[in-house]
């Protein structure tokens, strides 16, 4: 793609970035074919082609833009399946982030979008203030008919019971079972620590049974990607800069401890915190830092492949549908790992027809879109139902609220069947729903 910036524009190094990635494009249209937006909507500029042309645009003539392309960037879901898709290697995430900063920046909202873009920023990244939000939202439910649009989402959205607040995802260190092979520090989330405590509490069960110590360091919060994906550029990298510190103060312990990893088990968390280095790439003070944190970074099926998961404590024989969160498949890239994961647990695992396709969380995506996302869901749980799975195993919170509140089989994280398989305790969210897996292997061969 030709492009036409001044080289007063290419002095800044957003817009410098943003030129060469534009000008990898060759309008080849491979993206279209699997962009969700553009397979549901059939619109041109819906599509990362479309997307492209308007983002070059905008910036190229450094205007203020328009209500039109304001509506079609903030449409796409960030899901990143076009970067999969690209032949000529298109980082269509950082020129995206970039048209999101622009527009916020250049393009003034309606008061209500503000507000309420505002109140999210706000309240999810910080666990205390987001559970009291979601307690009122559970008082709300029962009149939910009574709103419409992106209010009755978020009503719907609010899970029916929340769990207390878990001591796991205090500041501390959490002993490996017998002699240790790694030390690692896990990102605990701000959202997910709220909606899920089970979570992390089956990946520190996971990690200290295979022999690593778990830190969880001081001034550690929210990786910043949600207030990021909304432009909020200046929030987000604050965000990001407290948990470089936080994990640059244990790589540098007394003793020389250090990490081996920085474990991650929410894979949009993990996309963002790998991309650290590029986040603060033209910051003299970070940008070492953080790229040695971005370097550690790995999620939780990614660092148990390399580790070694121990044989199976028990067998299920249940079938499951892997539903692989876009965030882990087009963002991080991690193939395969997290089914072989499964398949050695002893799970029978199948992948989920059109498993490119989001399935409409992507962040707050549902509460702001939730038309669009609405119809990605149903179209994600019709293709669930096609495995006939026992089960549904996903990397990421957010896949799991969007999709389990209407699924007609359990949705759990991949982590808390690899905990069961290995000896952890069964997910609570198959009491009741999955039939008794069967003696442990050990009774089995007595």
């Amino acid at each position: 793609m030709q492009t036409h910036f001044t080289p007063a524009q290419l002095e800044d190094p957003d817009v410098r970035e943003s030129e060469k990635i534009l000008r990898a494009c060759v309008h080849c249209g491979f993206c279209t074919g699997t962009c969700p937006t553009f397979v549901l909507l059939g619109d041109e500029l819906d599509s990362p082609r479309g997307r492209i042309y308007l983002i070059k645009d905008m910036l190229e003539n450094d205007k203020p833009p328009s209500a039109k392309v304001v509506k079609h960037i903030d449409r796409c879901l960030s899901c990143l399946s076009c970067m999969t898709t690209c032949p000529s290697g298109v980082h269509y995430q950082h020129l995206v982030d970039h048209a999101r900063d622009y527009i916020e920046q250049h393009y003034r909202r309606p008061w209500h979008d503000r507000a309420l873009r505002w109140l999210l920023c706000q309240l999810v990244p910080r666990p205390r203030l987001f559970r009291w939000s979601l307690r009122g939202a559970q008082l709300a439910r029962p009149v939910k008919g009574l709103f419409r649009g992106r209010m009755r989402a978020m009503l719907e959205l609010a899970p029916r019971q929340l769990p207390a607040p878990s001591p796991v995802d205090r500041p501390q260190v959490i002993a490996a079972e017998g002699p240790r092979r790694a030390r690692v520090a896990i990102l605990t989330g701000c959202a997910q620590q709220v909606l899920d405590t089970r979570i992390n509490e089956a990946t520190v069960r996971l990690l200290t049974r295979h022999g690593v110590e778990v830190v969880v360091a001081e001034g550690m919060g929210c990786c910043g990607s949600m207030v990021h994906h909304l432009g909020g550029v200046e929030t987000s990298h604050r965000q990001a800069a407290a948990n470089v510190d936080a994990w640059w103060r244990e790589t540098t312990a007394a003793g020389g401890e250090g990490l081996d990893a920085v474990v991650i088990n929410a894979s949009g968390c993990g996309t963002t915190v790998k991309d650290y280095g590029f986040m603060f790439r033209d910051d003299p003070a970070l940008a070492d830092k953080a790229e040695t944190i971005a370097g550690l970074a790995r999620d939780v099926t990614e660092f148990v492949v390399d580790l070694g998961l121990r044989e199976p404590a028990r067998r299920t024989g249940l079938t499951v549908a892997y539903h692989n969160a876009c965030s882990m498949q087009h963002g991080q890239e991690l193939g395969t790992k997290p089914q072989t994961l499964l398949k050695k647990a002893g799970f029978k695992v199948k992948g989920v027809p059109e498993g490119h396709l989001c399935c409409g969380s992507a962040g707050i995506y549902n509460i702001l879109q939730p038309d669009i996302a609405g119809q990605l869901r149903d179209r994600k749980l019709d293709n669930i139902a096609k495995t006939g799975p026992d089960v549904v195993a996903t990397g990421n919170i957010g896949c799991m609220t969007q999709l389990g509140p209407a699924s007609a089989v359990p949705i759990v994280h991949t982590v808390e069947l690899l905990d069961w398989a290995t000896g952890g305790p069964r997910p609570a969210a198959l009491e009741g729903r999955v039939a008794d897996p069967g003696p442990a292997l050990e009774s089995a061969a007595s």
